[in-house]
């Protein structure tokens, strides 16, 4: 039996399109708003105090730009992998949101946009990097900073469920979501 590790899951702080209304997926290159850098200020206190061993980040900008905030507040270094993104959307991603309620099968956890990830191929690649993380535990106490779609793959993930029994609620930007895995 491993022991527990507890991981630290670091939502981005508002980008500009989220701002905006707009489906990032896996949109690289959109960058924080100012109330974006001041979320992720804010959550890279909260996370100093709970002192994470390692800090791992998403490889889209908006995650980078949380994590440099992450490592200024820790003094730790941060390195990214494409393992911790959002899940991709494809030919969706740059529409607006709410022109997808009805475009999207939100039931269905194999379905995809053309281009795109299902929930069920997000939450076999989260469950892959934690996995992963299990098998080498880099520190008792890891930060991922990623996304929100991601944070609930890995909420499901812990706690033993499939991608279609994944929390329905998105944690916040800016917020730190507590997990225990490897149990």
């Amino acid at each position: 039996m491993t022991a527990p590790m507890t991981l630290l899951l670091v939502r981005h702080g508002q980008s500009e399109w989220n701002a905006r209304g707009l489906m990032q997926g896996q949109t690289a290159h959109v960058p924080l708003t100012a109330l974006g850098h001041s979320q992720a200020e804010l959550a890279a206190r909260e996370l100093a105090e709970l002192r994470p061993g390692v800090l791992l980040s998403s490889d889209l900008l908006r995650a980078v730009q949380t994590a440099e905030h992450c490592a200024r507040a820790t003094g730790l270094p941060f390195s990214t992998t494409p393992a911790l993104r959002e899940q991709g959307y494809g030919v969706l991603e740059g529409r607006p949101s709410h022109e997808l309620w009805d475009v999207v099968d939100w039931t269905d956890a194999h379905w995809s946009a053309e281009g795109g990830e299902s929930l069920a191929e997000l939450h076999a690649r989260v469950a892959a990097f934690l996995g992963h993380l299990c098998a080498e535990p880099p520190a008792d106490v890891v930060a991922l900073v990623t996304h929100g779609d991601t944070i609930r793959a890995a909420q499901a993930v812990a706690a033993g469920l499939g991608p279609d029994a994944m929390p329905g609620i998105t944690p916040h930007n800016g917020s730190v979501t507590r997990l225990e895995i490897c149990e």
